[in-house]
C-alpha cells in the first residue's frame, strides 16, 4: 500500500498562487504514476494532471494547461502540483493518487488515494 498526505492548500485571491504537496509512504513512490484530482462541491471528482513515474512526462487537462505545473522528487517520495494565475473556478479539494499510468485521467485508474486539501480561490 501507498499513504498519501496532501498539504499546502489554504485561501488566496485569484491570480494568486499556491503550491500543493503530497508526500508518500509505503511501498517505493518511484514505481507509481502519479495524478492530481480536484473535487468542487456538488461536482464529480476530475482529472487535473499526472505525471510519470521518472518524471519525464506529464499529462494536463486543458482547464489547467499553462497555469499548473505538476512534478516530483523521487529521493523525498514527494509529489507536488504549483498553481499560478489561479481562478474562482479552480476553488476545490485537491487529491493526489497514484496509479500505473500518467496517460489515465479517470479516477478508477488510480489504486491510492490522499485525504484532500482544500483550496479556495477568491475573486
Amino acid at each position: 500500500q501507498v499513504q498519501l498526505v496532501e498539504s499546502g492548500g489554504g485561501l488566496v485571491q485569484a491570480g494568486g498562487s499556491l503550491r500543493l504537496s503530497c508526500a508518500a509512504s509505503g511501498r517505493t513512490f518511484r514505481n507509481y504514476a502519479m495524478g492530481w484530482f480536484r473535487q468542487a462541491p456538488r461536482k464529480e471528482r476530475e482529472f487535473v494532471v499526472a505525471i510519470s513515474r521518472s518524471g519525464h512526462s506529464t499529462n494536463y487537462a486543458d482547464s489547467v494547461k499553462g497555469r499548473f505545473t505538476i512534478s516530483r522528487d523521487n529521493a523525498k517520495n514527494t509529489l507536488y502540483l504549483q498553481m499560478n494565475s489561479l481562478k474562482p473556478e479552480d476553488t476545490a479539494v485537491y487529491y493526489c493518487a497514484a496509479g500505473n499510468s500518467f496517460r489515465y485521467i479517470t479516477t478508477r485508474d488510480y489504486d491510492y488515494w490522499g485525504q484532500g486539501t482544500q483550496v479556495t480561490v477568491s475573486s
